[in-house]
């Protein structure tokens, strides 16, 4: 945004009394460039349409828009809806009143008649960010690409490789629905009012199919979170609650049959054994392995 765009966001905020409010992390994006490089991610053509979670004061809905996106804004603070009509007059940008893990995508888009897949862009707040990306992710929902401001450490976490501290069960889950990409870092001095933290800007391209073949994936996704919920623990002794059948012998044959240590811990293992294990956990879910 030029300084004086930028002054006519603040003039309508001030204009209509609005408020930050910590409790839905609102921080602005105020700097043009931040702007374009996000737009630019996006990969925003001509009649491309977007849902954009969470659009503020509006900054990047107009930068979508003007790069000629049809844009579907969805926010959940009814204080910002007059905002974002003064700040959007004549844009092809629709506005929404209400919370993103209310919605159904899918049928939103639908009901507007968006094309299949669409894009999303957002820029996350940093205390719902993993339900927001994961309510995306486990619903399926029919996205191409999308584009996200997520908060430094967050960006971490979703392109870790095993054995780092930051890898754990949200990034197996990223990396089984998408392909994800940070773009670049982000310094907190480019919101309003500014955040403690830096961001990220991250681009998640939907997989048509995983990466892995896995008989049963709410299973895996079991197993995956009961072996990072105490990520201390061996998987011989973190993978007792998955199944309450289970005894350590039990655990530890599947273990050994997938080719697994039962002594390693869950942070060590990656997705193609995760799919491995769950595999054969399912082989063997009625019968004891002899």
């Amino acid at each position: 945004m030029t300084q004086i765009e930028n002054n006519k966001v603040l003039d309508i905020l001030k204009k209509n009394n609005f408020r930050f409010k910590k409790k839905w992390g609102q921080n602005f994006i105020t700097d043009k460039n931040l702007l374009h490089k996000i737009v630019q991610a996006a990969q925003i053509k001509p009649d491309d349409e977007v849902i954009e979670i969470g659009p503020g004061a509006g900054t990047l809905t107009k930068a979508l828009a003007e790069a000629e996106a049809r844009v579907l804004a969805v926010e959940i603070d009814t204080d910002l809806i007059p905002v974002l009509k003064e700040n959007l007059a004549g844009l092809n940008v629709e506005i929404i009143q209400g919370d993103i893990l209310q919605q159904n995508l899918d049928e939103l888009a639908c009901a507007k008649k968006f094309s299949l897949p669409y894009k999303i862009v957002a820029n996350l707040p940093y205390y719902i960010t993993t339900p927001i990306i994961m309510d995306i992710l486990e619903n399926k929902y029919n996205f191409e690409l999308m584009t996200i401001m997520v908060q430094w450490e967050v960006a971490e976490r979703l392109t870790a490789h095993p054995g780092k501290k930051e890898y754990g069960a949200i990034t197996l889950a990223m990396e089984y629905y998408c392909q994800a990409e940070i773009v670049c870092k982000v310094s907190r001095h480019l919101f309003k009012p500014t955040p403690n933290v830096d961001s990220a800007v991250l681009v998640l391209k939907r997989r048509l199919e995983p990466t892995v073949h896995v008989y049963n994936e709410e299973l895996m996704f079991k197993i995956i979170k009961a072996a990072f919920g105490q990520r201390r623990k061996t998987l011989l002794n973190a993978l007792g609650n998955v199944q309450d059948t289970r005894d350590k012998t039990q655990i530890s044959k599947i273990l050994e049959k997938s080719g697994i240590n039962p002594q390693r811990r869950g942070e060590t293992l990656t997705l193609q054994e995760f799919s491995n294990l769950a595999n054969t956990w399912e082989e063997n879910s009625k019968n004891f392995i002899s």
